[in-house]
């Protein structure tokens, strides 16, 4: 008998995880429901929420997202996927979405039923961004139009309406700068690195070859000689060793080994004796005193007066070692989802501060060189007439300043909810816009482990409650990305902002210091430092047992010395909170909605060549 509380939903749930297992050939494989972006973590398989009403639309996407991901589970192997995988973005994913077309193209030969499925869930996504209003082929993406004709050759269904659009859109480019390589499609489907090679040459005819590194089969190669040139080495026969050594090991095998151990073991203690001589000779003379271990260096350059009760338990960690990788490309799905309908503003701004920049770096090119970057702009030449040979481009020198800008951003509970997550996507944008323009972006974020003091409050209890302890609660300093590093390996990373607990308190000034020192060890020319905060200092534990401006006064001591070394340029963004009273360079926004567009204008207004609009975007006020 059915009870009035059981949700109608959950029969057809379960049998729909009951057949994805099957169909995935994996019968361990874990399926949840959830408001989550659909997708797969090793065994686990999220997919879209079905609600007790079981509208046809939520069944059918629901079924369609299924199939796909259980085709996708079914026949990838990451392995050969991660060895073929090329480095750079627009071949990646290229790359990647013609696995995934792969993948479903394979289900629809064996298993039919799951074609018709899948339209469902392509026709929900191409209505959702917008595919079947795309006019034209600047804007239809390239990487899902070459997916969408993969599948469609592989399978000879045609494509729903709004998929349809963009593929035709690119179809005509596709097919003549690939067509000899994709009439080998059908030979290839089949076996996953064979199709991989197929890729990728599909991704070089396009014109984008240079994007993907070194050949794996030829790395393979060269390690395989490495390792039977290796164990050449190794052989006794080719050693060059004396005739009678070798004559001796043939005569009498079991003494050869004994002697070679012998010889060994001599070896290690003549070593072990040269290392007690070396150890005696830097012994210090009789009767000279020990030396003094060094002094201990401040808990702060600014204020020799600011004093740390316990630091053994603050930690400066990278963000990918705070979360599992399955789990911090869940929560930036999240972040994704959240922000979609941020992301078109916040780019435009990106494209703008572009423009400014790279009319700031006065970039040039040479053209027709015999060699150098390829052109692509003139690869239309060698379509038409093949015996034109390749041209190549090469940059001209740029007087533009090397340059890197840290981000700095406040991870404190009160940042919790949209203030965060505008904050993250608009790092993410920023960072990927600058270094389109060679300027190095390091992003940082800043809290401590725990609420209300952690190990280092215990301590100070356990030692009787001193007077003016000082700061007394644990840092976390988390290193999101690094300068170095290139955004499309750290951009999973930015999702951590959204991990539940993380954000607690906020120490603002010490933080300020640690990012100031790794700016100062760096050699670019021009260093760039952006705070976006939300509020003062806050640390009930240390302000509890401290001056209420104890937190506040090493701040303003930290902003006071970094702007007086003028090592970096130091700017600020206050999101409900003014921050002019602390920063010479700042700008307070009372909505977050405003905070794309402060952090473009003020970083465009840093490379302005013209001082008097700098000093408009900065409200500095004009000297004299």
């Amino acid at each position: 008998m059915k009870k009035p509380n059981d949700n109608p939903a959950d029969p057809f749930k379960k049998a729909l995880a009951e057949a994805t297992k099957v169909m995935a050939n994996d019968s361990d494989l874990s399926v949840a429901y959830t408001v989550d972006p659909s997708g797969l973590s090793g065994d686990s398989m999220r997919l879209p929420q079905v609600s007790r009403r079981m509208t046809r639309q939520e069944v059918l996407l629901a079924r369609g997202t299924a199939d796909a991901l259980a085709l996708r589970h079914r026949f990838h192997d990451d392995g050969v996927h991660a060895k073929y995988a090329p480095p750079g973005d627009m071949a990646r994913d290229l790359y990647e979405s013609m696995e995934t077309a792969r993948c479903e193209a394979m289900g629809a030969r064996h298993m039919p039923g799951t074609a018709s499925n899948i339209d469902v869930k392509i026709h929900n996504e191409a209505l959702r961004k917008g595919y079947d209003q795309c006019q034209t082929a600047s804007e239809a993406p390239l990487a899902v139009s070459a997916g969408y004709l993969i599948r469609h050759l592989a399978t000879g269904r045609p494509l729903p309406e709004g998929a349809a659009n963009v593929m035709e859109l690119w179809r005509g480019f596709i097919e003549n700068q690939a067509g000899e390589t994709l009439e080998n499609l059908d030979d290839t489907i089949a076996d996953q690195a064979t199709f991989a090679k197929f890729a990728r040459q599909v991704i070089s005819d396009l014109g984008y070859g240079d994007q993907l590194g070194d050949d794996p089969d030829d790395i393979d190669d060269q390690d395989d000689q490495a390792e039977d040139d290796a164990e050449e080495q190794q052989d006794p026969d080719s050693s060059g060793q004396e005739d009678a050594s070798d004559d001796e090991a043939d005569a009498d095998p079991e003494q050869s080994q004994e002697q070679q151990q012998d010889e060994q073991q001599a070896q290690v203690s003549a070593d072990d004796m040269a290392d007690e001589e070396t150890g005696e000779e830097t012994e210090m003379p009789d009767g000279e005193a020990p030396l003094e271990p060094p002094t201990p260096m401040p808990p702060s350059d600014a204020d020799p007066d600011y004093k740390v009760y316990l630091s053994d338990h603050d930690e400066e960690i990278r963000a990918e070692d705070l979360a599992e990788p399955a789990e911090l490309e869940r929560l930036r799905a999240y972040l994704d989802q959240q922000l979609e309908p941020l992301k078109g503003a916040v780019n435009r701004l990106a494209n703008k501060l572009q423009r400014r920049l790279q009319a700031q770096q006065n970039r040039s090119w040479e053209f027709d060189l015999e060699e150098g970057i390829l052109d692509a702009g003139r690869l239309a030449r060698v379509v038409v007439s093949p015996t034109t040979p390749l041209s190549f481009k090469i940059e001209k020198d740029t007087e533009f300043q090397d340059t890197v800008v840290t981000l700095l951003i406040d991870n404190s509970g009160s940042m919790r909810g949209r203030p965060i997550s505008i904050a993250a996507i608009c790092a993410d944008v920023l960072a990927r816009t600058l270094e389109r323009c060679n300027v190095k972006v390091e992003i940082l974020g800043f809290t401590t482990r725990a609420w209300k003091g952690g190990q280092a409050r215990e301590t100070w209890l356990n030692d009787g409650r001193p007077q003016m302890p000082g700061r007394l609660n644990d840092l976390r300093h988390i290193i999101y990305k690094s300068a170095d590093a290139p955004m499309r390996r750290t951009r999973p990373n930015l999702g951590l902002m959204m991990k539940e607990g993380l954000l607690k308190e906020n120490i603002d000034g010490e933080a300020l210091e640690w990012a100031h020192r790794r700016m100062a060890a760096r050699q670019e020319a021009r260093k760039i430092l952006m705070v976006i905060s939300d509020g003062a200092p806050v640390d009930d534990s240390t302000l509890s047992v401290n001056p209420a401006n104890y937190l506040e006064k090493h701040l303003r001591d930290v902003i006071a010395m970094v702007e007086k070394k003028k090592i970096v340029e130091l700017l600020a963004i206050g999101i409900g909170h003014d921050v002019t009273r602390y920063y010479n360079r700042a700008v307070t926004i009372t909505d977050v909605e405003q905070l794309a567009g402060a952090m473009t204008e003020q970083l465009a207004a840093l490379f302005d060549s013209d001082p008097r609009a700098r000093a408009r975007v900065m409200g500095i006020k004009r000297a004299g």
